[in-house]
């Protein structure tokens, strides 16, 4: 195994983190419809480039397996970017960061609901810590807070941000299309984009364009967030598997954490790293603690029999 090809998800992280700066930024510059929509007007428009005639040419593979694709665009690239902008309104980018590197436990959660498949070891002390985890960064430290209310809006957003994330995992891993990534992606993008249509007709003329402010923001999410970062993520899975490239969603608040505090100036409390931290550990252990739980439980039993 070459260090080299360990680049490929390490950047992908990097430019990343910077997408949450990026949705940081655009509070109080664009709507989050607005810059949703930007952003897969530019991605589609770059991908148009070098995957127009290929996926034409494809044309006969794709028709039939448009409803699908179209469904996963809307899941990744319209429900998902729209909530977490509308929640960078509320929380902070660290707190996104840590809530988004869940998406592989939440993604192995909705495998053994979806797909059937076994439940391990890992999955059920790695959720109950990862759970435990972020009750307490949600509920900043005081978890009784959940129950007395309180403006936890934008955490609760990313966290469905994150679920649809992570069906979108579950069914991209599910439905086989023997497409080329890049077709994928940008079929998904043209979905999402014609999704995401009507809404930004109904925005305001002023508020639905671009300003001079928010051009440079809608081109990193554009460009690097919605074309670079899926192409090193997706060399990352090709040469290093995706359990390794996996890992390396436990960067991403840490890169965050870092970006945030130099940037926003953003203030790190006593649980963000306790609730941040158990939470990722909970990752960790579901990831690496692959035992089936239903043999470690019937050996339990007859092992309980045998005294």
């Amino acid at each position: 195994m070459s260090a080299p090809y360990f680049l490929f998800p390490f950047i992908a992280i990097l430019l990343w983190a910077g997408n949450m700066m990026v949705s940081k930024l655009s509070v109080n510059t664009i709507d989050p419809t607005a810059i949703t929509f930007w952003r897969l007007v530019v991605a589609v428009a770059l991908m148009s480039t070098f995957v127009l005639k290929p996926a034409w040419r494809n044309r006969a593979v794709i028709v039939p397996q448009l409803p699908r694709l179209a469904f996963l665009g809307f899941l990744a690239m319209a429900l998902f970017q729209c909530l977490a902008y509308q929640a960078a309104k509320t929380t902070t980018a660290t707190s996104m960061a840590i809530i988004t590197s869940l998406v592989p436990l939440l993604t192995m959660l909705l495998s053994v609901l979806l797909l059937r498949e076994a439940p391990t070891v890992g999955m059920l002390y790695g959720g109950v810590l990862s759970l435990s985890g972020l009750v307490y960064l949600i509920s900043s430290g005081n978890p009784a807070a959940l129950l007395a209310g309180g403006d936890h809006v934008g955490d609760l957003l990313m966290l469905i941000a994150a679920l649809a994330y992570a069906l979108y995992g579950v069914l991209l891993r599910c439905w086989h299309f023997g497409l080329p990534s890049w077709q994928s992606t940008y079929l998904q993008s043209i979905a999402a984009l014609i999704f995401m249509l009507p809404f930004e007709f109904r925005l305001p003329l002023h508020t639905a364009l671009p300003n001079r402010a928010s051009l440079p923001l809608i081109a990193y999410a554009g460009v690097l967030a919605s074309v670079v970062v899926p192409y090193f993520w997706v060399q990352g899975v090709k040469y290093l598997g995706p359990n390794r490239c996996s890992m390396f969603m436990n960067m991403l608040p840490v890169v965050t954490a870092v970006i945030a505090v130099g940037w926003f100036r953003e203030r790190l409390h006593v649980y963000h790293f306790l609730g941040g931290g158990v939470a990722l550990l909970g990752v960790l252990l579901a990831q690496m603690l692959r035992r089936p739980l239903l043999i470690d439980a019937w050996r339990d039993s007859e092992a309980g029999e045998m005294r």
